[in-house]
């Protein structure tokens, strides 16, 4: 019987390592320090730029020549106008001295912001209390003393090496405007009031006259948006392009729901056409009789830097609406190769100085990757929704390819005109003839 006797199983108890259950009970208590709790709250405004974006536009989150905040603080490179902090604070202490203030009331009036400042930030910071409170002062000062120097408000020295040398100025203007360099807007308010002088501009026109400086706009503009409450600089520069009949999103009628649109070259051939047009911002575009009206844009290295973050920051924030992330995606989809840039050039919608006609395609190819927003609820969902239409419209197909065949140069519309004339008059020959014959004289 023993070769008809049941297989054996040996079983052995496992012995659970006592050192990683204690590491697992560790884990289970800890709270996420990359992407904090917080990091979904409509508080949190300051981000870490997600990955699928800075694998493709890295370098323009990054800041080139100062960090604000956080999370490039103390990097080599950037050491430089870290020592210029210091002497911009230093010379703001001495002129409010006669008011009888010390550095230490500036860290004091900071001190109670700390907590509401760090649940700005995305992820937990690793700075204690004393390192993080200087950080805000010291930052926030210098960013306040370099708008009012660039504004003329407090004397600028003769030979003040970051304005005489015209570089830097162009890098502070890039990097102050880069989601992962900011501190909080009310940090640098409660700054500000603490050190301002009577009849000094608000902090949001100083702000907005700086950037003016690269993106030139009316100066009326500066004060029509003086009221605007930001999270940080980026955030007050995004806002002051949002014209009030943007500010809700727009659902289309009840029509099946909207689509990407084609390129350039695809609406030309359905008798769609693009215009330039004025407007307080080029965020406005509108569609009307066959014409898709965009305000012209300056495609510059500051412009890029500015439309880069500001989509980052929509991606990010959970409260914002995604206006720029709509804006992008419309250029994307209008601009498939360097002949379409060449197109909106030529028609003054795109004012084209950061390089060749092809670099500026691939700049929008780019950005539009691995964004995402409900086309369904965009601010230019009736827009989408109206070209598709009018695209798909058979009459207006054959009408555009009849203008392009016959109407599209001087010289193919003389030689239509003479092939209609020809045309009336045989018919008018043929009729005289015929009336000849069946009522002679």
């Amino acid at each position: 019987m023993d070769g008809d006797s049941p297989s054996q199983h040996v079983v052995t108890i496992w012995e659970i390592n006592q050192d990683r259950l204690t590491a697992m009970h560790h884990k289970l208590s800890d709270t996420p320090k990359l992407l904090n709790v917080a990091a979904g709250r409509p508080t949190c405004c300051i981000f870490k730029v997600p990955q699928t974006l800075a694998s493709v536009n890295g370098r323009s989150y990054q800041p080139t020549i100062v960090s604000i905040g956080p999370f490039h603080h103390s990097q080599p490179h950037l050491k430089m106008i870290e020592e210029h902090k210091w002497r911009f604070l230093r010379q703001l202490l001495n002129r409010i001295h006669a008011k009888g203030m010390v550095l230490e009331d500036l860290l004091r009036a900071v001190q109670p912001l700390e907590v509401m400042a760090r649940e700005c930030y995305s992820t937990t910071i690793p700075y204690n209390t004393d390192e993080f409170i200087e950080m805000m002062v010291l930052d926030g000062c210098f960013i306040i003393e370099l708008f009012r120097k660039i504004g003329g408000l407090v004397e600028v020295e003769e030979c003040e090496p970051l304005f005489t040398m015209q570089w830097i100025v162009s890098f502070f203007l890039r990097d102050l405007i880069r989601l992962e360099n900011q501190i909080p807007f009310f940090v640098l308010e409660c700054l500000f009031e603490l050190t301002k002088t009577s009849n000094n501009p608000t902090l949001v026109e100083l702000a907005l006259a700086f950037f003016n400086v690269s993106v030139q706009r009316p100066e009326h503009l500066l004060k029509k948006y003086s009221d605007i409450k930001p999270k940080h600089l980026l955030d007050l520069l995004r806002s002051s392009y949002l014209p009030p009949e943007l500010e809700h999103c727009i659902k289309p009628d009840n029509h099946p729901p909207p689509h990407i649109i084609h390129n350039i070259s695809k609406l030309q051939r359905s008798g769609i056409k693009l215009k330039p047009h004025k407007a307080e911002s080029f965020l406005v575009v509108k569609f009307k009789h066959g014409e898709i009206r965009v305000p012209t844009i300056t495609i510059d290295d500051f412009m890029c830097a500015f439309l880069l973050n500001a989509v980052a920051y929509e991606q990010c924030h959970s409260g914002s609406m995604k206006i720029f992330t709509t804006y992008v995606t419309l250029l994307d989809c209008l601009i498939n190769t360097s002949k379409d840039v060449g197109l909106l050039c030529d028609w003054n919608i795109i004012e084209n100085y950061l390089g060749t006609e092809a670099e500026v395609a691939t700049f929008f190819n780019n950005m539009g990757k691995d964004i995402s927003f409900d086309i369904n609820v965009c601010y230019l969902a009736r827009l989408f929704d109206h070209v598709n239409r009018h695209y798909r419209s058979r009459w207006h197909e054959q009408w555009a390819s009849l203008r392009y065949t016959y109407f599209n140069s001087p010289w193919s519309f003389i030689s239509a005109l003479a092939a209609f004339i020809l045309l009336i008059l045989t018919v008018a020959q043929t009729v005289y003839t015929i009336l000849s014959y069946t009522r002679p004289a």
